[in-house]
């Protein structure tokens, strides 16, 4: 009988630590996860184990606004205190603490909390001198993107990369995910309209990150001479474009919430128009208006808010329209507001200002609306270039 208890006894100590092995995670670790929890989404800023030994050594500046965080951290001060000499910080539209409106140019100067030189790249400088990268020998890309042509950050990188290029310096781009990532959509851009809210042959909404995006404007031969730029990706951890994202921090200021984000691409063609989209409101890229709309009930007023909306259109006049801050936003661009908003507008030849061909991408959209086309039969006429630009587009591909 003794010597069965033993046995018996042997054989539980096995069990419990066979069990043990299959186990390692202890229950008190703060990073394991229950059953079906969301996985976190880690960004390219996140992984310092990847960056710093890129970087050692090295003088780095950073391009940056105020979205190149990681919870309320900027990068710049998270890379001073790991020893990283930064030289200087060069700053896209909007300007590195992001408190420049729209169109405003950012000028050169210091920031007073880390006290680095900023240089402004949104102005009469839009790339970097070669003189600006004298002293510089790796650049870091990190900002908060939309996925959308107009946006002006990949407009940004395309010139940061071309001064890569020609002056023999590496850019590291820190990957972080597009809101609008899922979907592809909107006219394909025609060369003849090339300018700083379009300089690439995509569509309004290219579904990339713009790592991806980064390795397309190379890839393809895009900068001037076909130079190749010197380029890595710290590219995301569990994320997919089939993902839904809100973003941390607004990307600019007159996107503040991820409403305005999703509205974006298809809205923001009426900044081609002499409508108001709610520049100078709380809630900007959520409404659509103008004086003369009289027969709608919402109404609002632009008016000037510092470090959002200077002088914005429609400014301090009662404006009609659309309130289209509970409206649910489809994977695709609504072309119905400005069909209907075209319609409705009592002095058509006024509807339109020459700048609407710069966001379209051509000179048909423009054409198509006036002459009556539904949406449909104008979607219809983007396909074929669409079907092209989705081909190339999967060479760049980083995620799922």
């Amino acid at each position: 009988m003794q010597r069965l208890f033993f046995v018996l006894l042997v054989l539980i100590s096995f069990i419990q630590c066979s069990n043990s092995k299959k186990s390692p995670t202890k229950i008190s670790d703060p990073t394991a996860k229950e059953p079906g929890a969301p996985v976190q989404v880690v960004v390219g800023a996140e992984q310092l184990d990847l960056l710093l030994p890129k970087i050692k050594g090295k003088n780095v500046a950073l391009v940056v606004n105020y979205t190149a965080t990681v919870g309320n951290t900027h990068l710049a001060d998270t890379l001073k205190s790991r020893g990283v000499t930064i030289k200087k910080i060069l700053a896209p539209e909007h300007g590195f603490r992001g408190n420049a409106a729209n169109g405003e140019h950012v000028k050169d100067g210091f920031d007073t909390k880390t006290g680095l030189a900023v240089i402004s790249l949104y102005g009469n400088n839009r790339k970097p001198t070669a003189e600006q990268l004298a002293d510089v020998d790796v650049i870091i890309y990190d900002i908060q993107d939309v996925g959308v042509r107009f946006f002006t950050y990949i407009s940004t990188l395309h010139y940061v990369m071309e001064a890569c290029a020609e002056n023999g310096k590496k850019l590291i781009v820190l990957d972080r995910p597009n809101p609008n990532g899922s979907y592809i959509d909107g006219p394909v851009l025609s060369p003849e309209q090339k300018s700083f809210v379009g300089m690439h042959p995509v569509p309004v909404v290219h579904g990339m990150t713009v790592g991806e995006f980064a390795q397309m404007i190379t890839g393809e031969g895009w900068l001037e001479g076909k130079k190749k730029c010197e380029l890595e990706i710290i590219p995301l951890q569990n994320w997919r474009h089939s993902d839904e994202y809100s973003l941390p921090l607004r990307p600019s200021p007159n996107l503040p919430n991820d409403q305005a984000v999703k509205l974006y691409p298809s809205i923001c063609f009426f900044e081609g128009t002499v409508l108001s989209l709610g520049r100078g409101t709380q809630f900007p890229f959520q409404v659509i208006g103008h004086p003369d709309l009289k027969n709608f009930d919402f109404q609002f007023t632009p008016v000037t808010i510092e470090g959002m909306a200077k002088n914005p259109p429609q400014e301090n006049k009662l404006c009609y329209g659309l309130d289209l801050r509970q409206v649910a936003v489809p994977k695709k661009i609504e072309l119905r507001y400005l069909l209907d908003m075209y319609k409705a507008f009592p002095d058509k030849e006024k509807f339109f200002i020459p700048f609407f061909e710069r966001l379209a991408g051509n000179k048909i959209l423009r054409q198509q609306i006036k002459d009556g086309l539904t949406e449909d039969q104008i979607r219809q006429t983007w396909q074929k270039d669409l079907d092209a630009y989705k081909e190339m587009r999967t060479k760049y591909l980083l995620y799922e």
